[in-house]
């Protein structure tokens, strides 16, 4: 048995597709997402809630925090980096 150990968190690039952009907050200050597009992100669990939230790598926002609901978007790819 090998003792190697995988770093965490692992090293890969996810890309996932916006399938929902709609119901943008009015209290939104930042980026946000175009439908059909697809971008590089980072699926990240929140710390109280539990719940998956998608940060779109790149994206600048004020207000409200900076990550989206899973439900927008779809994942089309990993990609290991080594």
């Amino acid at each position: 048995m090998s003792k190697t150990k995988l770093p965490h968190p692992l090293p890969l690039q996810q890309y996932a597709r916006c399938i929902d952009a709609s119901q943008r907050p009015a209290d939104h200050i930042g980026d946000w997402p175009a439908p059909g597009q697809v971008y590089p992100v980072q699926m990240r669990r929140n710390a109280r809630t539990g719940n998956v939230q998608v940060h779109v790598l790149g994206f600048y926002a004020e207000r409200p925090y900076g990550a989206f609901a899973q439900h927008r978007f779809e994942p089309v790819a990993q990609i290991w980096l080594n």
